[in-house]
C-alpha cells in the first residue's frame, strides 16, 4: 500500500525527522488559508499522486509550456493561481503512463534554501536478507538513470537487524554522502529515525529524494515516498486509514476484498494462476511467444469456488483482455474447485474471449471432467508450454 507525500512526511515527523511545514488542501479555495499558515515568502505547491516524476510531468489539459506538477510560488496569490490550475487536472509523468493521474490533492509547503540534493532510500535487500540503506550524492534525479550511467555513485549499506544502525553504519553512510559539520550531525540523528520508522511501520520502501542540505548547513527531508507491506497492515490501523483508493486500480481494489494478489498490467492476455512463482513463469512464457500479460493474478493455495469466481470476473472486467489463460497446479488447491469456479463465473458474466485452461495436480481428472462436460467453449492444454502457445495463437487469430 502506498500513501501520499504529505502523509509520509507527517508520519516521519511523528518519529522526529526534520520536515518543512506544510498544509494539504483538496480545493483551490483552501490555498490562501493554507499558505498563510506558512512562513513564506517562498511556497512549494505539490501535486499529490502516487507516482514519481511529478516536477517534470505535464498536465493533459494545459498547454505544453505550462509548468509541471511541483511549482515554486513567490507569493500567496501565485500559490492560489497554481492551485486553481492544478487541481482536478490530469498529470502525466514517467511513472503514470500516458493515461496520467487526476490531481485531487495538493500539498503547499514552506520553501527551502537548498545547497545540496542527496538520495536516500531504505528497502528490504533480498540478496543479503536484511534491510538496507541505498544512498547517493546524486539526489533529485531519477535513481534509475544514476544506476545506469554512474552506478559507482550508489552505495548500499545493509543493517544487522539485531544491532540496528551502528556507528560504523553511520560513518559509512555519511562518508558516502560527503557530509560534514552540522549536516553530518543531523544525518547521524536522522538515519536511525528513518530506520526505526521503516521497521516499526512494516514498510517495504521508504524513499527520500531529495534529502537536502540547506544553505544553513542543516538537513531536511524534502520529499518522501512510502510503501507498506500489505501482509502487515492488520497491525497498523493508522496506516490503513491513510489509504487513498482513488489512486488505485479499481480491479486491484476489488481483488483485495477477496484476498487475491492482483496487479494490472498493459497486455491483453488475462492470467489466473495459483502461486506467485507459477504466475511469474506464466507471464514469462506468454511474452516468450510474442504476447503480453494483462495482469498478475495469484488466487493462492487454498482458494474457494467463490474466490476463483471473483478472480475470473475481475479478469473479464478488463476491456483490454482479449484472451484468458487459467494455469493451475493443484497441491493444496484442488483442480475441481478451480473448474467449478471458472464455470460459475462464465455462466454469470459470459465468455466473450478465448479461454485456455491447463490443470495439473490434485483432482486433475475430476477438474478436466467438469470442464469437458460443462458445454463451455474452452481450449484445454496439456502443459504450460502448450497452454501459452494456444492462448497466444487464439488471441492473434481473433
Amino acid at each position: 500500500m502506498n500513501i501520499h507525500e504529505y502523509q509520509a512526511k507527517a508520519l516521519l515527523k511523528s518519529f522526529g525527522a526534520p520536515v518543512a511545514e506544510g498544509v494539504a488542501i483538496f480545493s483551490a479555495d483552501e490555498a490562501e488559508a493554507a499558505a498563510k499558515q506558512l512562513p513564506g515568502p517562498l511556497y512549494v505547491v505539490k501535486s499529490q499522486i502516487h507516482a514519481g516524476g511529478r516536477g517534470k510531468g505535464k498536465f493533459k489539459e494545459l498547454p505544453p509550456e505550462a509548468k509541471g506538477g511541483v511549482r515554486l510560488a513567490f507569493s500567496i496569490d501565485e500559490a492560489k493561481a497554481y492551485a486553481r490550475e492544478m487541481l482536478g487536472n490530469t498529470l502525466v509523468t514517467k511513472q503514470t503512463g500516458p493515461a496520467g493521474k487526476q490531481v485531487n490533492r495538493l500539498y503547499i509547503e514552506d520553501g527551502a534554501d537548498i545547497d545540496r540534493e542527496l538520495y536516500l532510500s531504505i528497502l528490504v535487500d533480498r540478496a543479503v536478507g536484511q534491510v538496507s540503506f541505498v544512498v547517493s550524492t546524486e539526489g533529485g534525479m531519477d535513481i534509475e538513470t544514476v544506476a545506469h550511467d554512474t552506478p559507482e555513485k550508489i552505495i548500499n549499506v545493509a543493517i544487522d537487524p539485531e544491532a540496528g544502525v551502528t556507528a560504523a553504519n553511520l560513518a559509512e553512510l555519511t562518508a558516502a554522502l560527503k557530509l560534514d559539520g552540522e549536516a553530518k550531525a543531523d544525518a547521524e540523528k536522522l538515519f536511525p529515525i528513518l530506520y526505526k520508522a521503516f521497521v516499526e511501520k512494516d514498510m517495504s520502501l521508504l524513499e527520500v529524494n531529495p534529502l537536502i542540505v540547506m544553505k544553513n548547513g542543516r538537513m531536511r527531508v524534502l520529499d518522501a515516498k512510502m510503501s507498506f507491506d500489505g501482509n502487515a497492515l492488520f497491525r497498523h490501523e493508522d496506516v490503513v486509514a491513510l489509504r487513498d483508493t482513488t489512486e488505485e486500480d479499481e480491479k486491484e481494489i476489488e481483488a483485495s476484498k477477496y484476498d487475491l494478489a492482483y496487479v494490472a498490467l498493459d497486455g491483453n492476455i488475462g492470467c489466473m494462476v495459483n502461486g506467485a512463482g507459477l504466475a511469474m513463469a506464466t507471464m514469462d512464457i506468454i511474452k516468450l511467444y510474442g504476447a503480453e500479460p494483462a495482469n498478475f493474478l495469484d488466487v493462492g493455495g487454498g482458494a474457494s469456488k467463490e474466490k476463483v469466481t471473483a478472480a475470473f470476473k475481475i479478469i473479464t472486467a478488463d476491456p483490454a483482455v482479449k484472451g484468458i489463460l487459467v494455469n493451475i497446479f493443484g497441491g493444496i488447491m484442488k483442480c475441481d474447485v478451480i473448474a467449478e469456479g471458472v464455470i460459475a463465473a462464465v455462466k454469470e458474466v459470459g465468455l466473450q474471449v478465448p479461454l485456455v485452461v491447463r490443470l495439473e495436480g490434485t483432482n486433475v481428472e475430476l477438474g478436466k471432467k467438469i470442464i469437458n462436460e460443462s458445454g463451455l467453449n474452452v481450449i484445454s492444454a496439456d502443459d504450460l508450454d502448450d497452454a501459452a502457445q494456444k492462448i497466444v495463437a487464439a488471441v492473434k487469430g481473433a
